[in-house]
């Protein structure tokens, strides 16, 4: 056996250890047991990946609908269901309903439905969208869009605790699935868009109570930053980032009202007591009313879980002129990088480009294009760690009141926050994508508290066609992609955006549904080849999940068209410009699909 191969396997079955020893041990019990799906990514590391075989490429094609749940509710369904033994809890769009289901009779547990006051709706960016719940101690965890997190009584839906989270009126609002990390409910905020300044926040799973919150800029306290042990990717080499690192990459108190959101998926590596996750878009959208670097937005995070500060930090887009918000998982897998073993974070970003850094330490080791298409930068420098911009694509360049045309990718990313999956045994990350451009035209803003702060006008289109993405008018794909050596390993097209959750699992599927409403699998090795698909009632932007049930295995997926991509249907937007852009971008969906909220359960046929 290879002994880089040696090294990385017996490093693997020692992590497994490390999980049940220091992680949060209900969940950690929960996750390593296949036959359920204790988390919303299936586990700590945000791999989405199924050690289940039952299903597999040979017996795929025969799957069949085994029962289906309605949610009530007509907007964007993201996220998926968690199921913790005979129970399978899912949840809705705003106001947020959640739902446990008896897996034997597939009747109605209990329901919880939160009364929200509907004026937080016009607050929420890109849709009412929610990612779902999580689990731990016989409590499910729901973060709610007025930003209340509740804890729930796991057998009952009674109210345990909840506390509130952010204020609605300053433009504050939820989407993110709440995560477990220890003794602790993690999670974010959202409004970004309405100038909210971006923290992540932990309290304790017990009480609720405040454990610590570490903000996305201003000073180093608000922070957790300790100037010198606070590391960064600098000069080709880690290095302390200083005193005042966020305060002065912003032109006077800018940073209170500075964006950088955080309402992505975390990952926690339990060996390292680390949790990882990724900061959004400076506020405004005109990049000429922010100079400077505006750190630490658009970066990729690394915090201490018992105390919140940050071992170390990575600015992917400085100075932010697109949105490319860097809110993406982050992938935690041991692999080969460049030949050599290494406890990797892999990441898609917004802004087109797969990022590869050692988790442990935050130096960058891979930075590449996972999109041919992306256009606004021709590279990264790996020994600065800051992408080289083009004067044509670049807003800043350009100025305030000028379109800058052809952009891509769009503001919405080349992947939004659809989860990649990793599968271990081809050694790949499945990528769902966005093959879209934009033109970009920045305006003057005031900033209000609680009033949109955006300062730009978009219009969408389809990408040029590429070598991956040969499909004329082409707008994603699913793309398998090698992280260590940052390639392109195969791509297959699809008419609109790839807007949901992947699944692989040891049965050499690769499972993900589309926006005209298909759940496709397709063979790992090679995922040209569809083995199956079918149409649900609705477009899908739930992520694809799997579990066991009296042995038998079992697939299901949300679908409920909605999300950024879907804004123009499920707010009934007709402005080609409205949705951020989005509404003439994906104005075809209409002819494909309609809202819906329901949840599709899949099995072998007998």
């Amino acid at each position: 056996m290879n002994r880089g191969l040696l090294r990385i396997l017996v490093g693997a079955a020692a992590a497994t250890l490390t999980v049940a020893a220091f992680a949060n041990s209900d969940v950690a019990k929960l996750t390593g047991d296949p036959n359920n799906w204790a988390m919303q990514a299936g586990d700590f590391y945000n791999q989405r990946h199924s050690k289940l075989a039952q299903i597999n490429k040979d017996n795929v094609g025969k799957l069949q609908v085994a029962w289906t749940f309605s949610t009530g509710v007509l907007r964007g369904h993201e996220g998926g269901p968690l199921v913790i033994g005979d129970t399978l809890y899912v949840h809705s769009a705003f106001p947020n309903k959640v739902f446990a289901i008896d897996l034997e009779t597939q009747q109605i547990k209990w329901k919880y439905e939160p009364k929200q006051d509907p004026t937080v709706i016009p607050v929420m960016c890109c849709d009412t969208v929610n990612r779902g719940v999580a689990y731990a101690e016989g409590k499910i965890f729901l973060q709610q869009a007025d930003t209340t997190l509740v804890a729930l009584d796991a057998n009952t839906g009674k109210v345990v605790w909840s506390i509130k989270n952010g204020d609605p009126k300053t433009g504050a609002t939820n989407t993110n699935a709440p995560h477990i990390f220890k003794d602790k409910v993690v999670t974010g905020i959202s409004g970004g868009e309405f100038g909210v300044r971006g923290y992540i926040a932990a309290y304790n799973i017990a009480d609720g109570k405040l454990a610590w919150k570490g903000y996305s800029m201003g000073p180093d306290s608000d922070m957790l930053i300790d100037p010198a042990s606070t590391m960064t990717y600098a000069d080709g080499k880690m290095v302390p980032v200083g005193a005042d690192s966020s305060t002065k990459t912003w032109q006077g108190d800018q940073w209170k009202i500075g964006g950088g959101t955080t309402w992505g998926w975390y990952s926690y590596d339990p060996a390292l007591n680390l949790m990882y996750y990724g900061s959004g878009n400076p506020s405004t959208w005109n990049p000429s009313q922010r100079p400077g670097d505006n750190k630490w937005s658009m970066s990729i995070w690394a915090r201490d879980v018992d105390t919140g500060k940050v071992k170390w930090v990575y600015q992917m887009t400085p100075h932010d002129e697109w949105d490319y918000d860097g809110i993406n998982e982050m992938i935690l897998a041991d692999i080969p990088v460049h030949g050599q073993p290494t406890k990797a974070l892999v990441h898609f970003d917004r802004n087109g480009f797969g990022y590869t850094l050692d988790r442990v330490s935050g130096k960058l080791l891979v930075a590449e294009k996972y999109d041919p298409a992306t256009n606004w930068s021709d590279g990264v420098d790996m020994k600065t760690g800051r992408p080289h911009v083009l004067d044509k694509y670049s807003t800043q360049h350009n100025g305030p009141d000028v379109n800058s045309k052809g952009i891509c990718p769009a503001a919405l990313g080349s992947k939004d926050q659809q989860p990649a999956s990793f599968d271990p045994q081809t050694g790949l990350f499945y990528i769902p994508t966005n093959h879209v451009c934009m033109d970009y035209e920045p305006f003057k803003v005031e900033y209000t508290a609680g009033q949109p702060y955006v300062g730009a006008t978009l219009s969408m289109f389809p990408a040029p066609t590429t070598a991956t993405n040969s499909m004329q008018g082409s707008m994603g794909s699913l793309t398998a992609w090698d992280a260590g050596t940052g390639k392109i390993v195969k791509s297959n097209a699809e008419r609109f955006s790839v807007w949901s959750g992947v699944l692989t699992t040891d049965g050499g599927i690769s499972c993900y549904g589309t926006l005209e409403g298909y759940l496709k699998c397709v063979d790992a090795k090679d995922v040209t080849k569809v083995l199956y698909k079918f149409k649900t009632p609705s477009g899908i932007i739930g992520n694809v999940n799997t579990w066991t049930y009296k042995g038998k295995q079992y697939i299901g997926v949300l679908s409920g068209i909605g999300g950024w991509a879907g804004i123009g249907m499920a707010a009934g937007l007709e402005k080609d410009t409205d949705g951020l852009g989005a509404v003439g971008g994906y104005r075809d969906l209409q002819k494909f699909t309609e809202l819906g909220g329901q949840l599709t359960v899949f099995t072998l046929a007998q």
